[in-house]
């Protein structure tokens, strides 16, 4: 006995449920598999999109990464040698340009946080042209050492033109040694007697 037989003997009102339920799963496959099927698909294709970005972020921000990283081994790179004495230093700057460092004072250094300390040294110039100034300026800079000039007072010298008399505060900063946390003593269980 095949299937349209069986539907033969099946009554009227049967054949007509029958006929009913059928074309609801026509319906359905021909309708909202296809929409199943599509949000699928949208669904699959929004976190394609997503780890798509992701990726885009990820190689975006390593070039930020990168320089990042640059600019921290240049910094470390700057300070991993101290500076020089600062007097000594400057007078021998001062002397490639021509300029005569009469007075000197050395500071206290002073902590910047807990890896840094500034070393300062304040000087003063007198009768001074401003082009071996901003040579002597310009050596301080280029020097390579973390040296800034940290304070600067120009003031112009009676009726003598380009004389100036200078004085000016020379901070060098040195990086020290992170600080050792100091590790705890083993302590004994809390169950053992003390003798």
């Amino acid at each position: 006995m095949n299937i349209s037989d069986r539907f033969a003997r099946v009554g009227s009102r049967e054949q007509r449920l029958l006929n009913i339920a059928l074309l609801a799963v026509g319906v359905l496959m021909l309708v909202v598999l296809p929409i199943g099927l599509s949000l699928l698909v949208h669904a699959r294709s929004s976190e394609n999109q997503a780890l798509r970005d992701a990726a885009d972020n990820i190689a975006d921000s390593r070039d930020q990464i990168d320089k990042a990283k640059l600019e921290k081994a240049v910094t470390v790179e700057r300070y991993a040698r101290p500076a020089p004495p600062l007097a000594a230093f400057l007078a021998g700057l001062a002397s490639e340009v021509g300029i005569e460092i009469p007075e000197s004072q050395d500071r206290q250094g002073v902590p910047h946080g807990k890896r840094y300390m500034e070393r300062s040294t304040k000087m003063s110039l007198h009768k001074v042209g401003m082009l071996k100034f901003a040579k002597f300026m310009e050596r301080i800079e280029q020097s390579g050492n973390p040296i800034t000039i940290s304070a600067l007072n120009i003031r112009k010298r009676g009726p003598d033109p380009d004389m100036y008399d200078v004085e000016m505060t020379i901070s060098a900063f040195d990086r020290t040694a992170a600080p050792e946390k100091p590790k705890k003593a083993a302590e004994p269980p809390a169950n053992e007697a003390k003798p």
